[in-house]
């Protein structure tokens, strides 16, 4: 419990500097916790000490944490790749999903959210790096797709988020960010009505550079968890 509550301390410490390196409030920028991989206890000790959002990359594994607290009032966020089979579950179960980047996709989480349930809360995730291996709408797509997502009723098309290329130099870091807030402004202008306020971007090796460039939402697990071990681990 110790060890979770200093690591949450340290992270609000960095998030809290790099604000204040980039004349932002550090209020404006939301952690979201990381949690692929940790047993349901430890997050269980990440809410005692005051973490809401969680992050959870598969689908089963989030399904068997979202029952085993159910009695935490947590804000789940779906940030896996998506695949047509897993939409329903996602929209019946998460309130946020920072993964979409097909029309299809979106359309199913729209059409699969349950009634009862306020709108869906999707991030559009962008190729920004233009690598093969990742996910994401190339930029110059972006403004057809955000286009078309904005006419579902059933989600609210909230922002982007990124995994850019990896890079060790802070100032290589930022080029992709400052080039996903753009993107993000453009799409601001292109859709006034939208509620696009969110920048999903930033992990544990990159969040001061993501939030010199405008992050509002920084994804971090290993800064808050440790090292995963994925050798037991079942992707699903």
């Amino acid at each position: 419990m110790t060890q979770i509550t200093d690591r949450l301390k340290n992270v609000h410490c960095q998030i809290d500097a790099a604000a204040i390196a980039a004349q932002r409030q550090p209020q404006a920028i939301k952690l979201l916790a990381v949690s692929k991989t940790r047993p349901a206890e430890e997050l269980r000790q990440a809410w005692a000490c005051g973490q809401q959002a969680f992050g959870e990359n598969y689908l089963q594994e989030a399904l068997d944490k979202i029952e085993a607290l159910q009695d935490l009032n947590i804000i789940w966020h779906f940030i896996g790749p998506i695949q047509s089979n897993k939409t329903r579950a996602i929209a019946e179960n998460f309130s946020w999903v920072h993964s979409v980047d097909r029309f299809k996709i979106a359309q199913r989480l729209s059409d699969q959210r349950p009634v009862n349930l306020p709108p869906l809360n999707i991030c559009l995730q962008v190729n920004i790096s233009g690598e093969n291996s990742k996910s994401g709408v190339l930029p110059a797509d972006l403004p057809a797709l955000a286009a078309a997502v904005a006419t579902l009723s059933n989600i609210r098309l909230r922002g982007l988020m990124a995994i850019p290329a990896s890079s060790d130099d802070p100032e290589q870091q930022r080029k992709p960010f400052a080039q996903m807030n753009h993107l993000l402004q453009s799409l601001q202008r292109q859709l006034p009505d939208q509620p696009l306020d969110t920048l999903s971007m930033g992990m544990s090796g990159d969040m001061e550079a993501a939030i010199l460039e405008g992050a509002t939402i920084v994804r971090i697990g290993t800064a808050l968890f440790g090292p995963r071990d994925y050798s037991s681990h079942h992707q699903s």
